[in-house]
């Protein structure tokens, strides 16, 4: 297929902000894209394989700035003038390519299999001579590509489209091109696509089956690959939490960790987060005590995993360990110094049989049978079986104590739905108020802060229209220097990290691609028509990284209005 076609694609996509009329859009393409074509899916939202892939293109600005010096003749300190002017690498290739004389460009027709060949070679190149490499492949693309097909292969590669689709766009989709045109039958064919999505993270696979009018369902859970877990709702009282999951119900405790899916298929564990991402490399303590002391030919379970204090035994807060997530060197000395143990909760796979409907009061009794516990390294989730609310609310108590966050009620006739935040699971935390956001920009500081970013700008997200909406700026939290504490996060640190994800420059002030999630407490909501939000938090504190957590789980403007109201009324 010609990529022109995609970039037109594309361009219409982008060209509108309202989802039904992106949703009729690709719906006419996909019903007209042939089977051999499948494979573009992925470029669709920006990738160049399943969601669950492990492989990353992993192009940085700076690198990308290299290939279009290199492809369009122009000294890179120009293409870096014109992108802190643009603000996009995307349309600045596009204003060079334009420049440029037809003659030098466009050798051949550019085709989307090029396109997937030429990017899919880029994770695989290691050792003396990578960088060169990595450039002359993206040179090769761009010497063949129009104005506009050179500004999305270049979006592309930094993974950051601006076209507005999601997974649920694609999945909407492939139900208006594929299946009939009532709203029940609808419905219906959208949640089979979209369980079918969370158990399998494959667009392309399952546009395959749709378009061959074979049944989604067909797609089985698999031990060994990635699964969306699971995701809770909140309540605000104990009470609230029983009307909402129903008497009696599973109490546990709501572990102040990371959520971690352990697969063990043909004799192999393999470790994801929530975010899919493969982090067995990093824990092989966990590997280890998996192997040893949990039953089974292969399985799927889901767990939390939460520090400890070597020397006292006390759990720490999830900021003390989330390093342990990126880390991918001096892995022993880590394991020594932030010791994990593993707290499982559900299973939803076992001995090749798929427990995703079964009821949870089924899930937990098996999974209690075969883990063989073993303090500070693997356990159960502390469980209470109840209709009462003083007893749950004892239990609180003592999760609190034991330095957790505080419970998690389940319904136990519930099924487990992937990807879902749904209301038969419920989290309960202490009243301190706290919210996940994504930082989207920053501002350079000065004195002893020069060179640093220091203001952080916060965003939540609008799921109505899936943008990010700021609602504070964020200064306190973050120390001075590195610490020498472990979990200490520094101005240094953080500008390390934020660096790589700068998209426009305007003075001191920096826009920031939306991918740093960070936990923050604060003292209350205010109104405010400074944010786009239309709220502001007060005295915003930073208390953690979330490498666990993707931009798309962060708070959302609904939930803020929520606690607003909630907060005006007390």
């Amino acid at each position: 297929m010609e990529y022109k076609k995609l970039a037109e694609l594309y361009e219409k996509l982008g060209a509108t902000t309202k989802r039904l009329e992106k949703i009729d859009i690709l719906a006419k393409f996909l019903k007209n894209l042939e089977e051999k074509d499948k494979e573009v899916l992925y470029l669709l939202l920006g990738d160049i394989y399943p969601e669950y892939d492990e492989r990353k293109i992993g192009i940085s600005s700076q690198l990308a700035i290299k290939a279009i010096s290199k492809a369009t003749g122009i000294k890179t300190e120009d293409v870096v003038k014109e992108w802190k002017t643009i603000g996009d690498l995307g349309k600045v290739v596009k204003k060079l390519v334009s420049q440029k004389k037809q003659s030098t460009l466009q050798a051949k027709k550019l085709t989307t299999e090029k396109v997937l060949e030429n990017l899919r070679k880029l994770p695989e190149l290691e050792g003396k001579g990578t960088v060169e490499r990595k450039i002359s492949l993206i040179t090769e693309l761009l010497t063949s590509a129009s104005p506009v097909e050179s500004l999305y292969l270049i979006r592309t590669l930094l993974r950051d489209l601006r076209i507005g689709i999601k997974s649920s766009t694609v999945r909407d989709a492939l139900v208006k091109a594929f299946f009939p045109l009532d709203k029940e039958s609808q419905k219906e064919a959208a949640e089979k696509i979209q369980n079918a999505y969370d158990i399998s993270q494959d667009l392309s696979k399952i546009y395959e089956l749709a378009k061959k009018g074979e049944k989604v369902s067909s797609i089985k859970l698999e031990a060994g690959k990635p699964i969306k877990v699971m995701l809770a709702q909140k309540a605000k009282s104990i009470k609230e939490a029983f009307e909402k999951v129903g008497k009696p119900c599973a109490i546990e405790y709501k572990y102040d960790g990371f959520r971690m899916v352990i697969n063990k298929k043909d004799n192999k564990i393999t470790l994801y987060t929530r975010r899919l991402e493969n982090v067995t490399k990093q824990f092989p303590d966990i590997v280890n005590v998996v192997k040893s002391n949990v039953k089974g030919e292969s399985f799927i379970i889901d767990s939390e995993i939460i520090g400890f204090n070597e020397k006292t035994k006390e759990y720490v807060p999830f900021q003390e360990i989330s390093q342990r997530i990126k880390r991918k060197y001096n892995i022993d000395k880590m394991i020594k110094e932030l010791p994990v143990e593993i707290k499982a909760f559900d299973l939803i796979f076992y001995n090749r049989k798929n427990l995703i409907k079964e009821p949870f009061e089924k899930r937990t009794k098996l999974l209690r049978k075969i883990i063989k516990s073993l303090k500070f390294k693997i356990s159960v989730a502390d469980q209470k079986i109840t209709d009462s609310e003083e007893e749950a609310k004892e239990f609180y108590k003592k999760a609190i104590k034991d330095n957790q966050e505080g419970l998690i009620f389940k319904n136990l006739k519930a099924p487990y739905k992937p990807g879902s935040r749904v209301g038969y699971m419920i989290k309960l935390k202490e009243e301190l108020k706290d919210f996940d956001l994504v930082i989207i920009g920053a501002e350079y500081g000065t004195g002893k802060r020069a060179g640093w970013l220091s203001s952080f700008i916060l965003a939540c997200l609008d799921k109505k229209i899936d943008k990010f909406k700021t609602i504070g700026k964020m200064g306190t939290g973050i120390k001075e220097k590195i610490s020498t504490n472990i979990g200490g996060t520094s101005f240094k640190e953080l500008t390390k990290i934020l660096k790589p994800l700068i998209i426009k420059t305007k003075g001191r002030e920096v826009e920031i691609k939306p991918k740093i999630v960070v936990s923050v407490t604060f003292q209350e909501i205010q109104k405010s028509p400074k944010y786009t939000s239309g709220f502001a938090l007060r005295f915003p504190r930073l208390t953690a990284l979330r490498p666990d957590k993707s931009p798309s789980d962060v708070t959302t403007l609904d939930e803020i209005k929520k606690e607003y109201e909630a907060q005006r009324k007390k």
